[in-house]
């Protein structure tokens, strides 16, 4: 269902400008600090929104790769609100496990978001596996699409994102989320969920797609002026 004034306001100076595809708050402000500064005119506190505040609803993640899940998100999304949309589809590869949990990795042991089950059932797969093969990388690709594409020449982009490491074999650290408390990152001798949030953004796999994908969005805003 389209917000009530998204539409209306989708083109003009202080209205919303951009959607992210998501209802995770924190993948919201992600995104803000990551456009802050890099477009000009644009106040990303107020014209980049979220999915919820565009009243998009959740879609459901069908494809079969991390590209086709965040087109999907992105062309509903773009869509629904007739705003410039952007998703995200990432996930965990492990290289034993020829690249799973991959897309399943939110609902790796069954239950979609049960983080901790996630984690534990995946220790419990590689608890034989030896320290030098425990290679894994986080994986995400990122994808902006346009609410009208034959109009503004059917520009659909995404952009991949990768961080690679290799697998604890017990979870370390409070912060962060899904997998990270298990994940090294090459030449770190902490796991994703010791490093702080500016450092962690600064490596991660969700950061180096969104940046990629920034001239992209910066394209796509600047035909709204």
């Amino acid at each position: 269902m389209t917000g009530p004034d998204i539409s209306a306001t989708a083109r003009t100076a202080t209205g919303p400008r951009l959607v992210l595809a998501t209802h995770n708050r924190g993948k919201l402000r992600e995104l803000r600090e990551l456009l802050r500064g890099q477009v000009p005119g644009l106040d990303v506190d107020t014209q980049v929104i979220d999915a919820a505040a565009a009243g998009a609803p959740d879609v459901v993640e069908t494809g079969v790769t991390f590209a086709e899940n965040s087109l999907l998100k992105a062309r509903a999304v773009a869509e629904a609100t007739g705003l410039p949309a952007i998703a995200d589809d990432s996930g965990l590869a492990v290289d034993v496990l020829g690249g799973a949990p991959g897309i399943f990795s939110a609902r790796w042991s069954g239950r979609h978001g049960d983080d901790e089950a996630n984690l534990r059932l995946l220790l419990a797969q590689l608890a034989d596996v030896p320290d030098n093969h425990r290679q894994a990388a986080f994986v995400c690709a990122a994808a902006l699409a346009l609410p009208d594409p034959e109009a503004d020449g059917g520009r659909e982009v995404v952009e991949y994102g990768q961080l690679e490491g290799v697998l604890l074999r017990a979870p370390r650290g409070e912060g962060g989320f899904g997998y990270d408390p298990i994940l090294q990152p090459a030449g770190e001798s902490r796991s994703c969920a010791e490093l702080s949030a500016d450092e962690k953004n600064a490596i991660s796999h969700r950061g180096k797609a969104f940046r990629a994908l920034l001239p992209a969005i910066a394209a796509a805003l600047a035909t709204q002026q």
